[in-house]
């Protein structure tokens, strides 16, 4: 079958980068997380003293990037089996996960120079296909002529929860799991809906041939098998 690229669009928290790691492994493909590079970005800033309480400093981490001292890379990780994200040769996977990260990347994610910025390396990156990549606008601004783009969605309820769960397994301590607030979390992704939709550069939408996938209640081996089902079909057409 011939190469394509696979975009996988989405609200947060919908388990796009699940399903794209998982797919990218059975078919032998590249996995890319664009959400991963807007975190590492946006971890840059709050590092660097870009982006205090009163709001991002947009010049001077404009002049930051600019200048090529914001340099975001992934290497594959065996023993986890999937990609982990670099911020300047540093592993920040960790990092970039957390609430503090997660609660500020999606004004950092709006900034147009960061948009283009990283819409230029995701680019680069599919130029040869044989690549899966999952983020906000990967069917539409990336690559809109994507030969298989995926829209994928649930309630916001069932995100929180997922996320939740997610952080508490990371957690290092109890300590660290019992301060995690559902509520404080399902805040976040509304908030950060309500920021993907209605920013100026590269909203988050649908894309007129996306096709949707609402995996609310859906077990992990079904959504793998529905998208795994619609690359044999993209490929083989």
């Amino acid at each position: 079958m011939k190469k394509i690229v696979i975009a996988i669009d989405g609200h947060s928290s919908c388990g796009k980068s699940t399903m794209a790691k998982d797919l990218a492994r059975s078919i032998g493909y590249v996995y890319v997380d664009t959400g991963a590079m807007y975190r590492a970005v946006t971890l840059y800033a709050m590092r660097n003293g870009l982006y205090p309480a009163e709001g991002i400093k947009e010049e001077a981490l404009k002049a930051d990037i600019e200048a090529g001292k914001v340099q975001v890379s992934f290497k594959f990780n065996a023993e986890a089996g999937r990609p982990d994200t670099y911020l300047n040769g540093e592993l920040v996977e960790t990092e970039i996960r957390q609430m503090e990260v997660s609660n500020r990347v999606s004004p950092i994610a709006a900034l147009p120079f960061v948009r283009t910025l990283l819409t230029q390396q995701q680019q680069a990156m599919g130029r040869e296909k044989g690549i899966v990549m999952d983020g906000r606008d990967i069917g539409t601004a990336v690559f809109p002529q994507a030969e298989l783009k995926v829209f994928v969605t649930a309630s916001a309820e069932v995100r929180a929860q997922r996320r939740y769960d997610e952080l508490r397994g990371k957690a290092q301590t109890q300590e660290e799991a019992d301060a995690l607030s559902f509520d404080e979390i399902l805040k976040n992704v509304q908030e950060r809906d309500y920021l993907d939709s209605h920013r100026e550069t590269a909203p988050l939408r649908q894309a007129p041939d996306a096709l949707v996938l609402d995996n609310s209640h859906m077990t992990k081996e079904e959504q793998n098998a529905w998208l795994l089902q619609r690359y044999n079909e993209a490929a083989a057409s």
